[in-house]
């Protein structure tokens, strides 16, 4: 990413939702579109093509759909985050988008300001979540796995504080950056703990970590 300007791309199948984002983004100085895709399959290929710091990425589009597109991007070598961008609050949508690895998880229907704070806190390597979605994801939490059965402890000490900077929504290389440790290393911790604690993602145990007062 640049000194001043984190570029987008935005995968969504409706044209006025791109124009009404581009424009909104084109508002702030420190964001900027630099390709857009009607499809999962032309999202998939500019992503390779730019490897933009962001990828904005709705989940209901025809033919290949959000959930398959963020597998295939997954699979790609892309440094940059990737937020599902939607209008579903089902959580049966934003488990499978987060466990998949999904970055962040916003809802069309914010407020514009409260949509660009949020790009731009992806931007820079932090986690997403729109604020009415951590109750649903909370709540999925308790039936997944009773937080009784979760046990801190189990963690070394690295690892504890490695899930502290989770919680704090920094990304890879923010906490490599921190601990004065290579990524490839917090990438094997990140393993570890989520495995350790039964977490399917980074998303996750950040929620855990703030309904439960961890730390």
């Amino acid at each position: 990413m640049t000194n001043q300007t984190a570029s987008i791309l935005l995968i969504d199948d409706h044209p006025m939702i791109r124009n009404g984002v581009k424009q909104l983004i084109s508002m702030d100085t420190s964001l900027s579109v630099i390709a857009e895709a009607s499809s999962g399959e032309q999202g998939v290929d500019l992503a390779e093509q730019y490897d933009p710091d962001l990828i904005l990425l709705d989940l209901n589009m025809p033919g290949l759909n959000g959930l398959e597109t963020l597998d295939l991007l997954r699979k790609r070598e892309l440094s940059g985050r990737i937020v599902v961008f939607t209008v579903s609050n089902h959580e049966d949508d934003i488990v499978a988008a987060l466990k998949r690895g999904a970055d962040g998880y916003l809802l069309k229907d914010m407020e514009p300001e409260d949509l660009l704070e949020a790009l731009r806190q992806a931007a820079t390597g932090q986690m997403v979540l729109s604020e009415k979605l951590t109750p649903i994801l909370a709540a999925s939490l308790r039936t997944t796995q009773p937080s009784g059965e979760r046990d801190i402890q189990q963690l070394t000490p690295r690892e504890q504080g490695i899930l502290k900077l989770i919680a704090q929504g920094l990304s890879n290389k923010l906490i490599a950056r921190k601990l004065d440790i290579a990524e490839s290393t917090v990438k094997v911790h990140v393993k570890h703990l989520l495995r350790k604690m039964k977490l399917k993602s980074r998303v996750e145990a950040a929620v855990w970590v703030l309904q439960e007062k961890v730390f």
